[in-house]
């Protein structure tokens, strides 16, 4: 199984916010979302900045981003 690391971005920083093991990229998406929504509600002030949460694989290849003030899925489905 693959190691991802999540890290929250702020501008052009990356601060590290852990590296696990999952089974595939459709997981550790699933744990970016959870891990912006819970890092939005502990400091909102986060949102308003334009932060995001992101996902790299062990190369430290971007594999996948989302904000932490996400659009709602009954937006997306519009």
């Amino acid at each position: 199984m693959p190691y991802y690391t999540f890290d929250l971005v702020v501008g052009d920083e990356f601060r590290d916010q852990g590296t696990i093991i999952l089974e595939n990229l459709l997981v550790a998406s699933d744990r970016a979302d959870q891990l912006a929504c819970e890092l939005s509600q502990v400091k909102p002030e986060l949102k308003a900045r334009g932060c995001a949460v992101r996902v790299t694989d062990a190369d430290r290849s971007e594999l996948y981003r989302t904000p932490l003030d996400p659009v709602p899925q009954w937006r997306k489905a519009g």
